[in-house]
């Protein structure tokens, strides 16, 4: 009884939260999309409005409905999601480390290290591991990242000769790909190693280290917006 009641408790705890992350997104597109809450209920009410009248004219309106209201629900939060996401993006654009932000959503499979690289001007590259490779994707001047990305391509060059490199300038500019497309840009690079090939690629790279695992310490509190690098040790 008490198993079955901590259980039920965690799962309250657990829809809270969800409920609560849900508000908080809505907040936050909002603020950019000021009509999402009338475009999501009109997509609601259409999709559940259809469903009604076919089943009005089949005569099973309760079959239809019921059938409507849960493809309503689904149809809100896809469209939900898809204007949360591009409200997301565009508050991001622009923004230092905003490329990073977007590469640590990419999902299971890729492992990414922010700040491989940078210059004086702040230009910056990430990098990111996965069944496609190593890919380099670089924020800032475009004239200025080319040489961090060359002088990163010959690391890789030196530790994983085997292992396809891409790179990716973001922006809006020709041969750039903006922010919002840099994640389904990289999901459609082809898949060329295997699991135990990646973990391999990491390993190597981890070794060889990279800028934040490089720099020294900073006294009193660590500045705001660095963060740590996966598997990597600030000394």
């Amino acid at each position: 009884m008490a198993r079955k009641a901590k259980t039920e408790g965690a799962d309250s705890a657990e829809n809270a939260g969800r409920l609560k992350q849900i508000a908080l997104t809505y907040k936050m597109t909002r603020r950019s999309d000021s009509k999402i809450g009338l475009i999501v209920a009109g997509v609601g009410i259409a999709t559940f409005g259809v469903l009604l009248g076919i089943g009005f004219v089949i005569g099973h309106p309760v079959y239809l409905g019921i059938l409507g209201f849960v493809l309503a629900i689904l149809a809100m939060a896809i469209v939900f999601g898809r204007r949360a996401e591009r409200a997301a993006f565009g508050q991001m654009e622009g923004q230092p480390g905003a490329a990073a932000a977007v590469l640590d959503r990419i999902g299971r499979g890729w492992t990414t290290t922010p700040a491989v690289a940078m210059n004086r001007s702040q230009d910056v590259v990430h990098r990111s591991v996965g069944k496609a490779g190593i890919v380099l994707v670089a924020e800032g001047n475009p004239n200025r990242v080319k040489g961090l990305l060359a002088s990163e391509k010959k690391k890789m060059a030196r530790i994983v000769v085997d292992v396809p490199v891409h790179d990716i300038i973001v922006g809006d500019g020709e041969g750039q790909v903006p922010l919002k497309k840099v994640r389904t840009k990289m999901l459609k690079l082809p898949r060329v190693l295997t699991g135990q090939q990646v973990t391999t690629t990491n390993d190597r790279l981890r070794a060889m280290g990279d800028l934040m695992s490089n720099m020294p310490l900073p006294k009193g509190p660590m500045p705001k917006g660095m963060r740590m690098p996966r598997g990597g040790k600030m000394r």
